[in-house]
């Protein structure tokens, strides 16, 4: 039975990247209410490594798969540099769109994208898998139930270690760099838990001049009434992905926050006055998570105008970093 007992909604994917072999499109051939028909790539090859394993047709042109009437959605994990011209190019064929973070590298950009989607009645939505994680909504649970009193400070980190030469993500003309990357996620956790009122108070990039990317950075952010985030990230780095609250009673601290094996059982650490308590959480699957919520987006219509203010939102703070970092 799919959702709502509706047929499957028909997905297209432009380009072949890891995440799509890796994590999205198993999550996607595993249920019942997503059918992928068609996945395009530059190369003949490519297109078919992935059509034999995944189903479908494979297609070779982006454009090509746009033109087709049994395509409703794509899912776009192409570089993040090609994010605006092909997520334009999908609403105006009529498809909804998932896109993979960071969904845009700009502001204005994200302006152009939500307006078209608007004015065509279609879902763009920003595919941060790990908010559908459902260790943070024991976070929130806790925070909610005065565990740690009143919060007064958010601290998120993540860092990977360097990638190799030639990755994607190291090449600025793709939209590379630590901020692109791996800063989206302290961003949108910091959003998460102290909602969108947020303002940029200070930032540091550490650009590499060989690169020409930048390769680590942290941000401080804070709320109107003074909470604050402090956030760091950097592709040059051992693993680590984290965050914690702090409250007036107490802290919360979480690890493996953004990029949990499905077989993770996340442990929230309660730190009080007297004494620290653990806790073990259940396993969670977070692209199995997204993938359910996308469609629901789509079938209800509900959400098209909350995607749309979140994809904004996101592109102003990344912008207000560059700017506090004086790389605008």
């Amino acid at each position: 039975m799919t959702e709502g007992t509706q047929r499957p909604l028909r997905v297209g994917v432009l380009g072949c990247a890891n995440i799509a072999w890796r994590k999205m499109l198993p999550a996607m051939t595993a249920s019942p209410d997503v059918a992928v028909v068609a996945i395009a790539s530059r190369g003949r090859e490519r297109a078919e490594q992935f059509t034999a394993r995944f189903g479908g047709d494979p297609v070779v042109g982006y454009q090509k798969l746009l033109e087709r009437d049994d395509v409703e959605a794509v899912y776009v994990p192409l570089p993040a540099g090609m994010h605006g011209e092909w997520a334009l190019a999908a609403l105006a064929a009529g498809k909804h769109v998932l896109l993979e973070k960071p969904a845009v590298l700009t502001r204005d950009e994200a302006e152009r994208i939500v307006r078209l989607a608007t004015e065509r009645g279609l879902l763009v939505q920003e595919s941060f898998m790990f908010v559908h994680h459902g260790q943070h909504a024991a976070v929130a649970k806790a925070v909610a139930d005065g565990e740690i009193g009143e919060v007064r400070a958010f601290t998120a980190e993540f860092g990977i270690p360097p990638l190799p030469a030639g990755d994607i993500r190291t090449i600025p003309e793709l939209g590379g760099g630590a901020l692109n990357d791996v800063g989206v996620y302290p961003i949108r956790a910091a959003r998460l838990f102290l909602g969108d009122d947020l303002t940029v108070v200070g930032a540091v990039l550490h650009h590499d001049e060989e690169l020409g990317i930048d390769v680590a950075g942290s941000a401080l952010l804070r709320t109107p009434g003074g909470v604050t985030a402090q956030l760091g990230f950097g592709m040059a780095h051992g693993y680590r992905a984290m965050y914690a609250l702090w409250g007036s009673a107490g802290r919360l601290e979480l690890h493996r926050t953004f990029t949990p094996p499905d077989s993770w059982q996340p442990v929230l650490r309660l730190e009080r006055q007297d004494h620290v308590q653990q806790r073990t959480l259940p396993a969670d699957q977070q692209f199995p998570n997204i993938v359910a919520a996308f469609v629901r987006s789509v079938r209800s219509g509900d959400d098209s105008a909350t995607h749309g203010r979140s994809l904004l939102r996101q592109a102003e703070l990344l912008d207000a970093v560059r700017a506090a970092a004086g790389r605008a």
